[in-house]
């Protein structure tokens, strides 16, 4: 259930940080965010998928570490990020 090309250029172009950015916690984040909120919308449909679970369960606690990571060394940019991805209510 990866994400489609254009999906993801377009997710990459809206957070990235300088011209040639795919890699930064930033990107990362929100690409993590997208498939989350993909694959949860399949488990609610699915509910036996337990595989599919058990990957959901393993991108949240990515997305939990990069979020941790990007706290810690940069708070501004965590908070606008959270801010942008509509992430901790």
């Amino acid at each position: 259930m990866a994400l489609a090309t254009e999906a993801k250029q377009n997710v990459i172009k809206t957070y990235k940080t300088h011209k040639s950015d795919t890699g930064s916690p930033e990107v990362q984040v929100a690409l993590l965010t997208t498939r989350i909120v993909q694959l949860t919308e399949h488990i609610k449909a699915n509910k036996k998928d337990h595989h599919s679970r058990r990957g959901l369960l393993l991108m949240v606690a990515r997305r939990k570490r990069l979020l941790n990571y990007l706290k810690r060394h940069s708070p501004e940019r965590y908070k606008t990020l959270i801010d942008k991805l509509g992430l901790r209510h």
